[in-house]
């Protein structure tokens, strides 16, 4: 058998059996309060550093200063409540007009 099938055949087995297991331990494991705080946490932490790994680096380089400020003013305008399609346009505006001002 392919080793490639193998190990795509082995992670569809395991993400199976994660996505099953939250259901089937639902009311079976109690994590304490301070654990789900620590969880919550790491969660987040997680998040914004997937988050600046893609707004600020594009392979091995650094973006430019357009990326960064088009996830920013995304950010902003996230974070106004304002709808999400407006945040992903106007994100896209704010570094499509810096890379035509010539800003990498």
């Amino acid at each position: 058998m392919n080793p490639q099938l193998v190990a795509v055949l082995a992670l569809a087995a395991g993400t199976y059996v994660f996505r099953l297991a939250g259901p089937a331990l639902h009311g079976r494991v109690e994590l304490p309060a301070r654990v789900q705080e620590l969880l919550t946490t790491a969660a987040t932490v997680l998040l914004v550093a997937l988050l600046a790994t893609g707004a600020l680096m594009a392979g091995h380089e650094f973006a430019g200063w357009a990326r960064p400020a088009g996830v920013l003013a995304g950010g902003v305008l996230a974070w106004r409540r304002a709808p999400f399609a407006l945040v992903v346009v106007g994100a896209a505006a704010v570094t499509a007009l810096l890379r035509l001002a010539g800003l990498p």
